[in-house]
């Protein structure tokens, strides 16, 4: 799946059962909330915690509620997801082609 489909199935969605978008500032709200929930299974599977009794990773779960709150932020502003990411990847090669490369902490 491209990310122009996933913006428009998310969209489709919406409109079939979401009823309209939440707010702009609600979902930046919900975003933090799931970036919390991603957090918090990061913290349990890669760092120093452990899961609760009964509790287990969901991690690919959490990731695509953030994935899904962030696509609908995109919709709601009119960004083109496609378009920003390429934009994006074209400034961090410029800016930092050789700077991971000469970091002696990476290596």
């Amino acid at each position: 799946m491209h990310i122009k489909e996933a913006q428009k199935m998310v969209d489709d969605w919406i409109q079939k059962y979401g009823v309209r978008y939440f707010s702009e500032l609600t979902n930046m709200a919900v975003l933090t909330e799931e970036v919390g929930e991603l957090a918090r299974v990061m913290a349990r599977q890669y760092g120093d915690q452990s899961f609760k009794s009964g509790e287990e990773s969901n991690i690919e779960e959490e990731m695509a509620d953030v994935l899904w709150v962030l696509i609908c932020l995109a919709n709601q502003t009119g960004v083109d997801l496609t378009k920003a990411l390429e934009k994006s990847m074209e400034k961090k090669t410029k800016r930092d082609s050789q700077r991971h490369k000469n970091n002696s902490k990476l290596k």
